[in-house]
């Protein structure tokens, strides 16, 4: 098998399957230390890329361009590489099941071009046993070769968190795991050439699986547990915000904070499990019941802003709402099941006009995958409501002032919804607007 050895003295090469927010900054990191070939399906971004430009803004410029990395389309490229990762996106399907569609694919090209003596790791978030019973049966079909004889596999969950800048990959322990003693050796090494805070070696490739998997799970049950109790406060007429900052003020008191959990991460991993759990008869309660109330609060963000409407002495149907922000993150392109469209659908079902901007977004994108146009702020000059959706660092320049201007359109006083409890409601309600927040 290919030895670390080989790999650190360039005379083996590391090929990343999947050049998104996880495999681009892993290949740039490796870049650094050894021979990497990078490969994607999408010539789009193999044409940026060349051209030293990121969409996904995880890497600068300057970044792109110290990366000396072999961009390809091409899967016979493969063939040189003696280790490969494999960080292409595992969603869910409109019936909230895994669709292991990518996986699989990547899967068939890498098997197609598999040599003697390599390893395959896999970052894609996937419920336990997907690498070794769906992902290896692939692998020695396509290639005619055996798993632990010919080549061997291991996981490693990826941590990237988008738009993070402090947590950047070389600053995360990295969880690997590898199919036997040797291949667990090898794969630690090798991420060990990138990732300085160090690895945790994990017993099997199903309990990395599994750690992967409930990491994002437990946040999407913290956060469905505040946006529940924001749904209790809200009746009880009490500030969630300042609940939270009492509550906060005790030392193990964990800080989360009520929002829209979209994203292809916190809000598709808990199903994940949940399918492999009902495979082996057991019914998850607590973890659907967290993904109940998240995937509803879009909803639930609309109808309030309907009652404030209202309260405003508003007319619902044909009132004009600015939606700002529409990516699942701030400060993140990445509008991929992005829970703002639920907010959105739900407001046009009343009847409202709904106009969207956002900084971050690519239109091209917003239209392919929501059929939305985005508007430009500056020619924005008479709403009914403002919801403040998504927090982008390039929102904080709106003053209580500016929405004041915003918030003129009709009868009764402007309404604005802060989703994220970034604004001063005192500043907000002396302006003379009808504020609210989640």
């Amino acid at each position: 098998m290919v030895t670390l050895e080989q790999i650190s003295k360039k005379q083996a090469k590391i090929a990343i399957v999947g050049l998104g927010y996880v495999g681009l900054p892993l290949a740039a990191a490796f870049s650094h230390k050894t021979e990497v070939i990078g490969l994607d399906i999408s010539s789009k971004k193999i044409a940026e890329l060349k051209a030293g430009f990121d969409a996904t803004g995880e890497l600068s410029a300057a970044e792109v361009a110290a990366a000396q990395i072999q961009y390809t389309c091409d899967p016979s490229l493969l063939q040189r590489a003696s280790f490969i990762v494999v960080t292409v996106p595992t969603p869910i399907d409109g019936a909230k099941k895994p669709d292991l569609g990518p996986v699989e694919g990547a899967s068939r090209s890498i098997g197609q071009n598999l040599t003697k003596g390599s390893i395959v790791v896999y970052e894609s978030t996937v419920y336990p046993g997907v690498t070794e019973e769906i992902c290896v049966p692939i692998l020695e079909a396509e290639s005619g070769l055996k798993c632990g004889r010919d080549f061997k596999v291991g996981y490693s969950p990826e941590r990237i968190n988008p738009g993070d800048k402090v947590h950047t990959i070389d600053k995360i322990v990295k969880v690997v795991s590898g199919q036997d003693a040797e291949t667990l050796e090898t794969v630690a090494g090798v991420y060990e050439l990138v990732v300085t805070a160090g690895v945790h070696r994990a017993s099997s490739i199903k309990v990395a699986e599994a750690a992967k998997v409930i990491e994002n799970t437990q946040r999407d049950l913290n956060i469905a547990l505040m946006n529940e109790l924001a749904l209790i406060f809200d009746r009880l007429d009490i500030p969630t915000s300042d609940v939270l900052a009492a509550a906060g003020t005790k030392w193990n008191f964990l800080k989360f904070t009520p929002g829209l959990v979209g994203g292809h991460c916190i809000g598709v991993d808990p199903y994940y499990l949940t399918h492999k759990a009902e495979s082996v008869g057991y019914h998850p309660q607590v973890i659907l019941a967290g993904r109940r109330i998240n995937d509803g609060m879009g909803k639930y963000v609309a109808e309030q802003t309907v009652k404030k409407l209202i309260q405003a002495g508003k007319a619902v149907k044909g009132a004009r709402i600015l939606v700002l922000g529409l990516t699942f993150k701030e400060d993140v392109p990445d509008i991929r099941n992005s829970k703002v469209i639920d907010i959105i659908r739900e407001l046009k079902e009343y009847g409202a006009e709904v106009l969207v901007h956002d900084p971050m977004a690519c239109p091209d994108e917003t239209q392919q995958e929501y059929g939305l146009e985005l508007v430009d702020l500056v020619q924005v000059d008479a709403v009914d409501a403002v919801i403040y959706a998504v927090s982008h660092q390039a929102y904080n320049e709106i003053t209580p002032a500016r929405l004041v201007e915003l918030c003129r359109h009709g009868n009764g006083c402007g309404v604005v919804v802060d989703v994220k409890g970034v604004l001063n409601q005192v500043e907000v309600e002396q302006a003379g607007l009808v504020y609210w927040c989640l």
